[in-house]
This record gives C-alpha cells, sequence and structure tokens, in this order.
C-alpha cells in the first residue's frame, strides 16, 4: 500500500494486535520486544511479509515513519530515555499507554527536537472487536499533516476516533476505568479471601451477578500492569480509588448499624445527581433476564436479595467527586459502559433499590462478603497509593493464581457478554 512504515516497539497483546492489524492493512511494520524473544517473534512471523522483527528499539526507531511505543506506563521513561534518541529525522513517535501523562513527558525529554508527537490510545482490550470502539488520538507536536497520516493508519481499526489532549484524556480514562477497576479487583480480591468461587455458590446466581462474576474473572486474566499504570501514575485515579474506598466503608458502616434512614437518603441522593437528569434520553442497560445466559454455573435456583454494596460505591463515589458518568461515554471502555449500564439499571428501578436497602438492614446473607469486600477496596486503595508497582503486580498475581483454572471458560463467556450487551447499548 505505501513505503510509510509503522514501527511497534514492545510486543505486548496491544502491540501484537496493532502489528497484526496493521499488516493485514498492507502497511510495513518493523517490531521489537526484549532481546531474549527475538528468536521465539522471528519463527511466529516468518512468514508474514510486511512484518520484519528487529532485535531492539534503536532499529526500530531508524527505520520507521511513525514509532509507536506500546509498553507498560510504568517503563515508558526508560524505554524512551534508551530508544529515543535513535528516532528517525522527521519520523513521528506516539505510545499506548493508558495514563499519557508520563508517556508525554518521557518523549519531551528524550526525542529529537526534529521529531514529531501523535500519541494514540485504544480504549478495550486486545480481545475485544476494535470496530466502533474508541481510539483517542492525540496531537501532541505535530502538524495536521502528520495527524492525518496516523489517523490513516488507525482507520484499519474500524474505530471511532476521539481527539483529545493528553490531560483531557487521563482526567477522562480516570474517570471512567479507576473506579470501575477497584470495584472489580475488590470483588475478586473478597472472594480469594473467602475461598469462595461465587459461581458455585446459590446467592451469586442472577443477571447482576454474572456480570459481576464474568468481568472480575476477565480483568485478573488480564495482565496486571494494564490497570497499575492507570492507578498509579494518573493522580485523579488515586483520588478516586481513594473515594471509592471510603464510599465503601461508609455505607458498610450504615447497613451494620441499621441505620435505615440514613442509608436511604444517601443512596437517593447520589442517584438522582448521578442520574436523574439522563434518565429519560439513556437506555443503556439489559434487563437480568437477558444476562442469565452468560452464566459460569449450571446450577439453577431463585435469584438472592443483594445488597449490592460494590455498585452502591460506585454511584455514591462518582456524587462524591462531582462525577457525571455520561459526560465520557464518547471514549469509554466497554467495562465501563457494561457497569454503568449495570449501576444505572439498579437505581432506575424503584422496586429493585428498596429491596436493596431492605436486604442491607435487615438481611446478613451478605454481610462477611461485604465485610471482605470492605477490607479489599481499602486494601486496594491503600497499594495504589503507596504507589508501588511490586505490591500491586503481587496483590493481583496471587488472586488471580486462586481463578486461574476457571480463566479460559470466563474469558469465553466474558466476550460473549460483551458483545451481546454492547450491541444493546449506545455511545
Amino acid at each position: 500500500m505505501s513505503e510509510f512504515t509503522v514501527g511497534i516497539i514492545g510486543m505486548g497483546d496491544m502491540g501484537r494486535m496493532y502489528t497484526k492489524r496493521f499488516s493485514q492493512a498492507g502497511w510495513r511494520v518493523n517490531a521489537c520486544d526484549r532481546p531474549d524473544k527475538l528468536a521465539e517473534l522471528r519463527k511466529e512471523y516468518e512468514n508474514e511479509t510486511l512484518i520484519n522483527i528487529l532485535p531492539n528499539g534503536h532499529l526500530v526507531s531508524r527505520a520507521s515513519d511513525w514509532i509507536i511505543y506500546s509498553v507498560e506506563a510504568e517503563i515508558i521513561d526508560k524505554v524512551v530515555a534508551e530508544y529515543g534518541p535513535s528516532t528517525k529525522v522527521g519520523a513521528i513517535v506516539g505510545g499506548q499507554t493508558s495514563c499519557k501523562a508520563p508517556e508525554l513527558a518521557a518523549f519531551e525529554k528524550y526525542l529529537p527536537s526534529d521529531v514529531e508527537i501523535v500519541s494514540c490510545h485504544s480504549l478495550h482490550g486486545p480481545a475485544v472487536d476494535s470496530t466502533g470502539q474508541p481510539l483517542v488520538v492525540i496531537q501532541h507536536r505535530a502538524s495536521q499533516k502528520s495527524v492525518d497520516l496516523c489517523v490513516k493508519v488507525l482507520s484499519c481499526l474500524n474505530s471511532k476516533i476521539v481527539y483529545l489532549s493528553g490531560e483531557k484524556h487521563d482526567r477522562i480514562t480516570a474517570d471512567t476505568q479507576a473506579v470501575t477497576h477497584a470495584a472489580f479487583l475488590s470483588m475478586g480480591t473478597a472472594w480469594a479471601a473467602n475461598k469462595q468461587f461465587p459461581w458455585e455458590i446459590n446467592r451469586y446466581l442472577g443477571g447482576i451477578e454474572n456480570v459481576k462474576i464474568n468481568i472480575t474473572l476477565r480483568i485478573y486474566a488480564n495482565k496486571w500492569h494494564v490497570y497499575a499504570g492507570l492507578a498509579i501514575l494518573n493522580p485523579a485515579a488515586r483520588e478516586q480509588i481513594r473515594q471509592y474506598a471510603q464510599s465503601v466503608t461508609e455505607l458498610y458502616k450504615l447497613m451494620l448499624g441499621g441505620h435505615r434512614e440514613e442509608l436511604a437518603h444517601r443512596i437517593k441522593t447520589a442517584g438522582a445527581a448521578v442520574f436523574s437528569k439522563h434518565a429519560s434520553d439513556q437506555t443503556l442497560l439489559l434487563a437480568d433476564d437477558v444476562l442469565d445466559r452468560f452464566s459460569l454455573s449450571e446450577r439453577a435456583s431463585e435469584r438472592t436479595p443483594n445488597n449490592h454494596l460494590s455498585l452502591l460505591g460506585i454511584v455514591d463515589c462518582w456524587w462524591k467527586l462531582g462525577i457525571v458518568p455520561y459526560e465520557h461515554m464518547i471514549c469509554s471502555t466497554p467495562l465501563f459502559r457494561i457497569w454503568l449500564g449495570v449501576t444505572e439499571y439498579l437505581f432506575r428501578n424503584d422496586a429493585l433499590l428498596e429491596e436493596v436497602i431492605n436486604t442491607a438492614i435487615e438481611d446478613n446473607t451478605f454481610r462477611s462478603d461485604d465485610l471482605e469486600f470492605t477490607f479489599a477496596a481499602r486494601a486496594w486503595s491503600e497499594c495504589v497509593s503507596f504507589g508501588s508497582f511490586d505490591a500491586y503486580r503481587d496483590r493481583f498475581e496471587n488472586i488471580a493464581q486462586f481463578f486461574a483454572p476457571r480463566f479460559p471458560e470466563a474469558v469465553r463467556l466474558g466476550n460473549e457478554m460483551i458483545k451481546e450487551i454492547m450491541a444493546h447499548t449506545k455511545s
């Protein structure tokens, strides 16, 4: 198609996805990963005429017209420091990290002044169909001609291009991902602490429960750094995760104390602040019965009323921070749209919301689970506040190991569920 060549530094899941899609569209791709992976990658791509596997990022940088760093946010500074000075004269450089502040700072610091900067970020995982998904393009230091060329390359993904600044990108990704991830990470932590496989327990059956289980396992089946970079490096994300832990703790204390009126007032005030202005023109949700078929369980049982502390905490957190989630739908992830949808379903269903309040005050069925969930939310917040990637990784991988035997089935069901739900939601 063109002599224009794309360089990919970092052949993780997203790097591979970009490499595959670009080459299929006729673009030449130079790619590399760590030196110890060279032989493996060359063997894997030996029959791909448009993909050239090179030994290191120096060679990729010297031979490519648009170089995309597809590495963990934790190490972006180190990698750009090493390979950035080798960038071809007049080339374009970008990155695929979920937190743009450290990425763009590294580019400014280490790239030659004659290099342009156009970054991007696909707001979905590598296993999700990119068609129609948001793809952020950041014109940081580049001519419009260079931006148009990068968009031309990206057009093969069939994504929805959203133009943002790096600062705006980080704010929106925090608003749409940080608390969502914290909720699912905390659920997994609580189940692991209780040695529970929730799909084997009758009280975790039903549509909303299926969403919780499938997406929690989907997250833990992914790589830890996908979530750690956003949580630790994005200041707005840290604040939101801290508030989520606080919201969960305060709501749980109201439940324990039997403070029905105060709990009901707080829940309904939060719901009105987040949802009331959008109730008439937003239809994002699927009913429980639509989601019932996406279950890991083969058990048939009547749905057990749940106080849904994880959902209540999210809406309370949005309310406390003044976040209006609908404002960011243009560049939201599939997981966020699903979680917002399920949350809205709960808060727009008066009978279900009343059931949640009654369960929270009168029913102890989930009390021990909620205790572990509250501990987990606070622990994840503390882990993020410490800013330690090693601590985050250890915590994430220990919990992932507990659920690992069910990952293949969970990921398959999760993909089906996301496809089904996204077909019924508006962006």
